[in-house]
Order: C-alpha cells, then sequence, then structure tokens
C-alpha cells in the first residue's frame, strides 16, 4: 500500500464525520477492496445508496480476485441488506443466497457466520415468528462475543431484546436493548451499524409506548447526528423523531417548525423517503390537533401517497369534522386488517373514542378489554394511560361516574408523569364530567378549568371549543374552516379548492358567518377571527 493510500485511509478513519470529504477524496480513484468499503461507508452516510451498493459490488469481486472470501461475504450480506431494507427482495435473496454459499465453503468457525444467521433472523421477522427471530438472535449475540465483533453482538441483542418484549417479557427485553444501546453511545460499533441501531431502537420504543426511552435515545441520537454535520442518511429519522416527542410535549410550534427542516438534502437515500412520508403523518397530527382541518386533511393525504399509513389521525380528522359515521367505518376497517396485540395498541384508543360518539358501546366496550389486555402484559405507564382513560370513557357513556372517576385519575397521573400535556388534559375533562354527575361541581369547576388552561396554551381549538360552546360564536365546523382560512388571506376559490367545495358554497358560508358574527367584510371576520383566537 502505497503511503499516500495509507495517509487517506487514516485520514478516513480519525475523522469520520467528514463523509463528504472522504467522499470526495475516494471519488474518480482506482481503489482496492479495503478503500472500495471506506467509500461505500461515506457514500451510505451521505444517503448516496445506489453508489454505496456500486461500491460493495466492487469490493466483494475485488477481496474474491485477492483471496479473502470472508470479508467478500460481509459485502454480500450489506448489499442484501440495504436491497431488502429498499424493498427489493428477489436481489437481497440473491445476495444473501451467495453469503450462505461463501460460508459453505469456510471449513473454520468465523465471525461471518453470525452475519449469516441475520438473514436467518430477517426471515423469520418478516414471517412474523418473534420468538424464532429472538433464538437466532441470542445466536448472533454468542458468535458476536466469540469473536469479539462488537456490531453483531449490539445488532443480535437489539432484536433479541425486540423479541422478548413481543412475546410479553418486556422487563428482560428492556434491558437488552439499553445495553445494545450503551454500545452505541460510547462509540463502539461502526458508523452504519450505529445508525441501525439508534433508528431501529427508537422506532421500535415508539410502536410499543416505551416513551420516556424514546426521549432519552432520541436526545443520544440528536447529538450522534450533531457530530457528523455532512451526514443525511439518519438526519431525516431523527428529525421526525424530535417533532414526535416535541409533539408529545406540547411544543406543537417547535414541532412543526423541525417537521419543516426536511428540504431537499434530506431527500436522499432510503432512510428519508421513509421519514418524509412519517413527517406528513406527524404534521397532519399536530394541525388536526389544532383544528386546521384542511391542512392536516392535505398531511395525511401526503402520508398516504409516500407509503404512510394514515390512520388513526384520518379516522379522527373525520370525528373532529362531525363524520362520525364515515370516522367509524375507517377505523372499523383498520383495526380488522391489523393483527391483535401491540399492532393495535395506536388504534384502540381511537377506536373507543369514534365508537362511542358513534354510539356502538359493545365495540367500545371490546376494545377496552382488549387495550386492557396488552396492558397487563407489557407493564408500561403509556398504554395503562391509554387503558384507563378508555375505559373511564366509557364508564361515563355508560352512566357508571364512579368507576369512570377511578380510571380517570389514574389515567390523568400517568400522563402527567410521562409529561403529555395534551393527553393530560383531556383525562381532566373527563374527570370534570364524572364529577359534575356526581354532583361534586366544585371539583367539576375545578378540573374544568385547569383542563381549558393546558388546552388553551397548547392551541388546541376543537377541544375548547368543545368544552366551551361560546368559544365557538354559534359558527359550525364547516363554517371555522372557511373563517380560518379566509383570516390567511385566501380568496373564495382558494377556499374552495382547499376544502372540496363550490365557490357558492363558500359564498353562503361566508355570509352565514358575518350574519352570526355581527360583521360586515372579510377584513372585520379575520379580525374577529385572530382577537377570539379562531384563526
Amino acid at each position: 500500500m502505497t503511503c499516500a493510500r495509507m495517509a487517506r485511509r487514516s485520514e478516513v478513519v480519525v475523522e469520520p464525520a467528514n463523509w463528504q470529504d472522504a467522499y470526495t477524496a475516494f471519488t474518480g480513484r482506482d481503489l482496492d477492496a479495503a478503500d472500495l468499503e471506506l467509500f461505500a461507508r461515506s457514500a451510505y452516510m451521505l444517503g448516496r445508496d445506489d453508489e454505496y451498493v456500486s461500491a460493495l459490488e466492487q469490493a466483494h469481486r475485488a477481496h474474491l480476485r485477492d483471496g479473502a472470501p470472508m470479508r467478500a461475504l460481509r459485502c454480500a450480506f450489506w448489499i442484501g441488506h440495504s436491497w431488502l431494507f429498499r424493498g427489493h427482495v428477489a436481489p437481497a435473496t440473491g445476495w444473501f443466497g451467495r453469503a450462505r454459499r461463501l460460508l459453505e465453503r469456510e471449513r473454520d468457525d468465523v465471525a461471518e457466520r453470525g452475519y449469516v444467521l441475520i438473514t436467518d433472523m430477517l426471515d423469520h421477522l418478516m414471517s412474523g415468528e418473534a420468538e424464532a427471530a429472538g433464538v437466532v438472535a441470542a445466536e448472533i449475540v454468542e458468535v458476536g462475543e466469540r469473536f469479539g465483533d462488537d456490531d453483531l453482538v449490539a445488532l443480535g441483542m437489539m432484536e433479541q431484546g425486540h423479541s422478548l418484549v413481543r412475546c410479553g417479557n418486556t422487563p428482560d427485553g428492556l434491558r437488552l436493548i439499553d445495553e445494545s444501546m450503551v454500545a452505541v453511545t460510547t462509540g463502539e460499533l461502526s458508523p452504519i451499524v450505529a445508525g441501525i441501531v439508534y433508528c431501529n431502537t427508537i422506532s421500535f420504543c415508539r410502536e410499543v409506548y416505551q416513551l420516556r426511552r424514546v426521549r432519552e435515545w432520541t436526545a443520544a441520537l440528536t447529538r450522534w447526528c450533531a457530530r457528523q454535520p455532512g451526514m443525511v442518511a439518519h438526519k431525516g429519522v431523527c428529525l421526525v423523531h424530535r417533532a414526535e416527542i416535541m409533539t408529545l410535549s406540547g411544543a406543537w410550534d417547535e414541532a412543526l417548525a423541525e417537521l419543516g427542516r426536511l428540504g431537499e438534502d434530506l431527500t436522499r437515500g432510503v432512510l428519508n423517503e421513509r421519514a418524509r412520508g412519517d413527517a406528513a403523518y406527524r404534521e397532519a397530527e399536530v394541525r388536526r390537533l389544532r383544528g386546521e382541518f384542511a391542512l392536516a386533511e392535505d398531511g395525511y393525504r401526503r402520508a398516504s401517497a409516500l407509503g404512510r399509513q394514515p390512520q388513526p389521525g384520518h379516522a379522527l380528522l373525520l370525528l373532529a369534522q362531525g363524520r362520525s359515521g364515515s370516522a367509524a367505518a375507517m377505523i372499523r376497517r383498520i383495526v380488522a386488517e391489523t393483527s391483535r396485540g401491540l399492532p393495535r395498541v395506536a388504534l384502540l384508543p381511537a377506536y373507543v373514542e369514534i365508537m362511542l360518539v358513534a354510539g356502538d358501546l359493545d365495540a367500545a366496550a371490546g376494545a377496552c378489554r382488549e387495550l386492557g389486555e396488552i396492558a397487563g402484559q407489557q407493564e408500561n405507564d403509556a398504554i395503562d394511560a391509554m387503558s384507563w382513560q378508555a375505559r373511564g370513557a366509557l364508564a361515563l357513556a355508560s352512566g357508571e361516574p364512579e368507576a369512570a372517576l377511578a380510571s380517570l385519575r389514574k389515567a390523568w397521573q400517568a400522563w402527567h408523569q410521562i409529561e403529555a400535556p395534551y393527553e393530560a388534559a383531556r383525562s381532566r375533562a373527563l374527570i370534570a364530567r364524572a364529577c359534575s354527575l356526581l354532583g361534586d361541581n366544585d371539583s367539576c369547576a375545578l378540573e374544568m378549568q385547569a383542563a381549558l388552561e393546558t388546552l388553551t396554551a397548547l392551541g388546541a381549538r376543537p377541544e375548547v371549543a368543545a368544552l366551551v360552546p361560546d368559544h365557538r360564536h354559534g359558527l359550525s365546523d364547516r363554517e371555522i374552516e372557511v373563517l380560518r382560512l379566509v383570516a390567511t388571506g385566501r380568496s373564495n376559490r382558494q377556499i374552495a379548492a382547499a376544502l372540496f367545495l363550490s365557490e357558492h358554497t363558500v359564498a353562503r358560508h361566508l355570509q352565514n358567518i358575518f350574519v352570526k358574527l355581527g360583521v360586515s367584510s372579510r377584513t372585520a371576520a379575520s379580525a374577529f377571527a385572530h382577537e377570539h383566537h379562531l384563526a
């Protein structure tokens, strides 16, 4: 190896955050197998997936020519992994098969066996066989520990933890997940594996509502990304995670600003492509909570177009618009299509809420029971809070205020400890209703005041309007939507396009708004909307 090449490789290893510099240094040069792997790594971190795969293919062939079949095996594995992650199963299967064939020719026990085991683990995961995937994951950890391969240990331990949680052993599963994350935060893993473990762990913790861990590991991911300002691959995912935490914590303006940072420089790479769909959904959620229904509808449509399931938010939007029949049909369909257990956790609270409005107490009761069963298995504060809140709402609808109060106070305490002000305020509003039904008007007033103060501060206009009828000034849901768009300066034609109405209908709504508010112009209506927090 030449001195220049050694110096260049050393520079890349010592300064791994300079991915663009590394990419530029290697571009257009005659590279050996090791340099091709480094070039592939820099291409991956810059979101250049096609160049990443192409460089690994070249490295694979170079390693075979150089008589290094196990290095070639690793390249084959990562090529297959890239294709699989992008949804191309056939080429992924082909490259995984090539890696397996290279291992079968190897007489010695080698660390690369662990990478072939990962392909078996992925097969089990795609087949929904969590327990079998966990068994293979444990083997991967054993191979990694025997050969001192930190990447293998972390990948195996992460998935072993996921499997245990999915199978109901939450405490042991979370301990393994946290242990795998220690290897990331202490810098023991290669950059690509570190990013994979970060993103997979945070995404999994989101799925199982381990909200405290989502907060903690998102903060760690943010610091990791900040140390690599030129990185593209994981930045979009990081932004969406941060925005989700901000939304949960009630920082809705900050969440929208964070989501707005997903610009052109963060559209490269499959991770960022997926992040765009999540970002559209998260933006729609904030818009819905704020009562910006036309913008929420647009966000859910964009999320769906980008391959992100827009539920349960879209169904809740229909409910907020007074379309309870459509909301019920939509949520019934998506729940029926979703496997029982953890995958339904995100849907069941919305299902209960919509069924109660639709008057189907039996369906709501069934969903409450299912949510309670999951909560009993998972030992999870957030799922407990969802279960107690759903149970309390059902008890209220069934005329059982005492039972409702017991469940709702538990829900409020859990949401308060999780630092989820919107959900906590909704619990207090339900507590107020229960107190009223029990004749305790003073407690009702205190709970309602606390709920309204929080919801008003958050900007949750639909919730405030539902709790304080005169807050709407006699306007219907549709009239409020029209007024908000008028307050943004849109013309009747633009409003008609945004709300899928005719211009004639918009004009009629506008005349009704003028009469109800006692104003005579668009300018006066806009001023009224801003003054009374309707826009």
